[in-house]
């Protein structure tokens, strides 16, 4: 069975193509700078990479694009659109409504729209995508993933923040979190990993990226995670800062700061781009680091110990600790952040192995012998994650 999954930015579409239920990807590739100057479809076959320049003007010439590619007698790997049986979404925010992938109909659209305000760069053209597949396809099936299902079965202490509590019931206002579908892909591997059910596992699981978020996985299911009401709470990102006091925003207000002003500071500006004044890019920071700037090695001495505290306290939570796994692209491809995450937690029975750490390429068990904890390094697959859901909930 072919299935189609597709991850709509603001300006930009990427796409996998699956034959399932053996999650063989038969191509990918990526839309970019919709509605932009120098938009082009990059598409991936068979070891092979065609690109195509031009005027892409919205999602749905996009997706058109996509589909008339893959199909085509060139570059495509299908001999006609009719293969495609089912179509996976990438949904960022799927609010208290959704705890698991949903098959799309208008009521899930209407809910989707509810809930943009909490993922206003997300969201909005995650529906569009949604809209332009539905009209290319008709009657084929459209999945949606929810990047908060994963979270939706962490308790109340947990996601409740310390605020008048008719803000949840008015604004709900509380703890959802993201990354769950790459969160939850990496805590099941774990899990086949170690010889465990999928429901016998507890673990940390550290999905680090430009983005990156922690997650306490008890009995296979999510119970904590670092972001929050958006994905701008939790451990120091790329260009986003992470767990602030609040105070600050007020302090920056009455200096003259204005609410767009705040926004930018905090997503834009901050994390380890605001910390070296220079780069957001793991890979170029520790260059600078090697070579003596101070602000760069700062930048990853705050994004390290930030992410320690965090595993520090959901080995609390969780009271056993089975694995802490890296995915993402700095958790598959950063040993010196992972060996200083790790660093002298052994009090916790969490210990590297220095060798198994350096030479790491794709999935791992890189701890020691003497490591109570397993430590993992897992590459994830959100997309084969989408897949897989979608193929089980087309065939229901």
């Amino acid at each position: 069975m072919i299935v189609l999954v597709l991850n709509c930015g603001s300006s930009s579409i990427k796409y996998q193509l699956f034959d399932m239920p053996e999650q063989k990807v038969l191509s990918k590739g990526l839309v970019e700078r919709i509605g932009e100057v120098g938009a082009a479809l990059e598409h991936q076959y068979e070891d092979q990479t065609h690109r195509l320049e031009g005027e892409i003007l919205n999602h749905e010439e996009g997706i058109a694009l996509i589909l008339e590619t893959l199909i085509s007698p060139e570059n495509g790997v299908l001999k006609n659109i009719n293969e495609i049986k089912a179509v996976g979404h990438r949904v960022v925010h799927g609010g208290e409504a959704f705890t698991g992938s949903v098959v799309i109909d208008e009521n899930v659209i209407r809910s989707i729209e509810e809930v943009a305000d909490l993922a206003p760069l997300h969201n909005p053209p995650n529906l569009t995508g949604i809209r332009a597949a539905m009209h290319e396809l008709p009657g084929v099936p459209q999945i949606a993933c929810f990047d908060t299902a994963f979270h939706t079965t962490i308790p109340q202490v947990a996601y409740m923040y310390a605020l008048p509590y008719e803000l949840y019931e008015k604004f709900g206002i509380r703890r959802y979190g993201f990354h769950g579908t790459s969160h939850r892909w990496v805590a099941r591997r774990a899990a086949e990993m170690l010889g465990k059910g999928k429901y016998d596992i507890n673990c940390i699981t550290c999905h680090l990226g430009n983005g990156s978020s922690i997650a306490a996985v008890k009995d296979g299911k999510s119970v904590d995670t670092s972001m929050g009401l958006t994905p701008l709470e939790g451990v120091v990102m790329g260009t986003r800062s992470g767990d602030i006091d609040p105070a600050i925003l007020f302090y920056l207000a009455d200096k003259g700061y204005s609410i767009a002003d705040l926004n930018k500071l905090c997503n834009k500006q901050s994390g380890v781009l605001g910390l070296s004044g220079s780069s957001n890019d793991m890979r170029t920071l520790s260059e600078k680091a090697e070579a003596g700037d101070e602000r760069a090695r700062l930048a990853l001495d705050v994004f390290s110990y930030r992410i320690k505290k965090y595993i520090g306290t959901y080995t609390a939570v969780l009271g056993r600790l089975d694995a802490v796994v890296f995915t993402g692209g700095i958790g598959e491809n950063a040993a010196d952040i992972r060996a200083a995450i790790c660093g002298d937690l052994d009090q916790i029975g969490i210990g590297l192995d220095p060798a198994l750490n350096a030479s790491v390429s794709g999935e791992a068990k890189i701890s020691s012998d003497s490591s109570r904890v397993a430590v993992l390094v897992i590459p994830t697959n959100e997309e084969a994650a989408i897949a897989v859901d979608t193929y089980q909930m087309s065939q229901a």
